[in-house]
């Protein structure tokens, strides 16, 4: 199958223009039979979102045969995760907790992200500050409002647990998963 965009269609009810001269840009893909990578289905969900706003239009071509057929929806290469679950997708620095996106900060994505990958250990201040931040001459207490922010975003599910009077560590009963493809 290859997918094909072609320059804009004019909106409704706006009046006639001149002929539209504007660039054209053609994406062709060639897929293997089968479900698509998630890296793939997510290309061809933009490609459809731009093609519905009115901005271009999406053709899939099977075979070289004449004539648009409609494109499949992409694939769901995500398993259908528990409402709780947090997943951190290094590959494309976003972080889910079930179906939904939750927007962190660089510091909140690193500091998430060094915990997680670092489990049943305890950081204090210092070391969180070295080794997220990259950095010793910071005050120490900027840990504890980066760990707050990031407790309020992710709220509803333990991830952080304080060990009072030393540091931080990802609490054990945390549902919290790396994935380093993604």
């Amino acid at each position: 199958m290859s997918v094909v965009a072609i320059p804009t269609r004019r909106h409704p009810g706006v009046r006639p223009a001149r002929p539209r001269t504007g660039p054209t840009l053609t994406i062709t893909l060639d897929l293997a039979p089968g479900p698509l990578s998630p890296r793939l289905a997510r290309l061809v969900q933009l490609l459809g979102e731009l093609a519905e706003s009115g901005e271009g239009q999406l053709r899939a071509v099977r075979d070289a045969a004449p004539g648009p057929h409609p494109v499949p929806p992409p694939a769901t290469a995500e398993p259908s995760a528990d409402a709780d679950h947090v997943r951190i997708l290094a590959g494309s620095r976003t972080v889910r907790r079930g179906d939904r996106v939750i927007a962190l900060t660089r510091i909140e994505y690193e500091l998430l992200l060094f915990l997680a990958e670092r489990p049943r250990r305890v950081f204090t201040r210092l070391q969180l500050l070295s080794s997220v931040w990259g950095y010793e001459h910071a005050v120490a207490r900027t840990v504890d409002v980066h760990v707050r922010r990031l407790r309020a975003k992710l709220a509803g599910s333990e991830v952080i647990t304080t060990v009072y009077g030393v540091g931080y560590r990802l609490a054990d009963e945390a549902a919290i998963s790396v994935d380093h493809s993604g």
